[in-house]
């Protein structure tokens, strides 16, 4: 297909098992409610964008979650590691799409524009990724799958990107960068975040 794909990957939102660093300090109940207001962020902004959307559970499939399946096709991550989960993604979703943007659902700074943005350059880029402020990254955008790119990483740290722009200057390949983003890991993501902003008279982290 000539449309671009979208993958999102996102943890089923259970008591206890998202966030968990947040949680340390603010609790499990206020993290749920937080990665709650992440996934709707993400469902919105991924809706305003024209691409076919296939949303990635990590532990089951929910048919009767808030995710329209007419909107967002459901599949189950597979993979022992982050990077075989993103890997086995790419390969469903460019088996039939000639473009495919993977994100996950913890990144409150990125907007419709944005993924717009990744999708127009990947015509003209063989990667494009989205630079996390902790080192990561929030989005990576592939034509074609490189399986370098998803091995021989300590995921979730701060080597991640640097990491992987290594391997793409190895391949060769032409690299369009993104703006820097930061993701929503811990107590200190979340007080410098507008999510906090917005959301303190709902959920006060400080309790």
């Amino acid at each position: 297909m000539s449309d671009p794909a979208i993958i999102i990957l996102i943890r089923n939102p259970i008591l206890g098992k998202v966030k968990t660093r947040l949680a340390v300090d603010i609790g499990a109940e206020k993290t749920l409610k937080i990665y709650e207001l992440l996934l709707n962020h993400t469902k919105y902004v991924v809706s305003e964008v024209i691409c076919t959307r296939l949303l990635f559970y990590s532990d089951f499939i929910d048919d009767e979650d808030n995710w329209n399946e007419i909107l967002f096709q459901k599949y189950l991550q597979k993979g022992g590691d982050l990077g075989m989960r993103m890997y086995n993604a790419f390969k469903i979703a460019l088996r039939d799409h000639e473009r495919a943007l993977i994100i996950g659902s913890d990144c409150y700074e990125l907007t419709s524009k944005i993924l717009d943005d990744a999708i127009e350059n990947l015509k003209n880029y063989d990667v494009v990724i989205g630079p996390a402020a902790d080192g990561g990254y929030y989005l990576l955008g592939l034509k074609k799958l490189y399986p370098q790119l998803f091995k021989n990483k300590t995921w979730s740290t701060s080597t991640v990107f640097n990491d992987t722009m290594k391997d793409i200057n190895d391949l060769k390949l032409c690299v369009y960068a993104l703006p820097i983003l930061s993701d929503i890991d811990n107590i200190y993501d979340l007080k410098r975040s507008k999510l906090n902003l917005k959301f303190m008279q709902n959920i006060n982290i400080n309790k």
